[in-house]
């Protein structure tokens, strides 16, 4: 059977904040497709841009990108109030994304509702434990180019570099809530990228994915398992 799909990033995505994200317009454009009769979206890689602000350049194969994360139903959660993000300037032009102020800003008001999240919560602990095989190298490489100012794994200090265990461990219990803040953001994004997947396939509408064709250098992927 033939079917007729568009291709729409979730970063193409009508947005107040700069970059589309997962929340009232993906479900808006999902509305669209159900009713147009388009049974197929087709999106592009939901991994964390690196340098270039490329979705095929990612620091993980497996990590989704904190800036779809939608403010307004993290503020839904109680994370978050309006004036955590409303009167932030996201960008100039609403036909393009600011990479470098979404950066500046996103993140910002990120830490703020981390700062309110319940870490004890029963489906974050869960989902931490089903994620176990690659969300903690991931959270502490995250952490880790925080601390060398965003610096790529090569150009650590060597005992952090080649993952010398005593250096990892320290690394651990020193940037342990950095570690923990990229740890929720992961949460938050699966959390809403799972309701909006299945919201969509509820609606007859599949989605069809895309990965980059290799894995980047400066990349958890690389740094363990070189």
């Amino acid at each position: 059977m033939r079917k007729s799909g568009i291709l729409m990033h979730i970063s193409s995505l009508p947005s107040e904040f700069g970059i589309g994200k997962l929340g009232d317009s993906a479900y808006m454009f999902a509305n669209f497709l159900r009713d147009c009769g388009v049974q197929v979206w087709q999106i592009l890689p939901l991994s964390p841009t690196s340098y270039g602000d490329s979705p095929y350049q990612s620091f993980s194969v497996h990590a989704g990108n904190p800036y779809f994360i939608d403010f307004q139903r993290l503020e839904k959660q109680g994370y978050l109030a309006p004036p955590d993000y409303e009167d932030i300037v996201w960008g100039e032009d609403p036909r393009r994304v600011d990479y470098a102020r979404i950066y500046n800003y996103c993140f910002h008001v990120l830490r703020t509702a981390f700062s309110r999240f319940r870490k004890e919560d029963k489906a974050y602990l869960e989902f931490c434990e089903a994620q176990k095989y690659w969300l903690p190298d991931y959270a502490l490489f995250m952490a880790l180019k925080d601390a060398h100012d965003g610096k790529p794994w090569y150009q650590w200090e060597k005992p952090l570099a080649m993952r010398e265990p005593k250096a990892l461990e320290k690394a651990k219990e020193t940037y342990a809530e950095q570690i923990c803040f990229y740890t929720v953001l992961q949460f938050w994004f699966y959390q809403q990228w799972g309701q909006l997947k299945a919201y969509c396939n509820q609606n007859g509408i599949s989605i069809v994915g895309d990965i980059p064709i290799y894995v980047a250098y400066d990349s958890v992927d690389v740094w363990v398992n070189p």
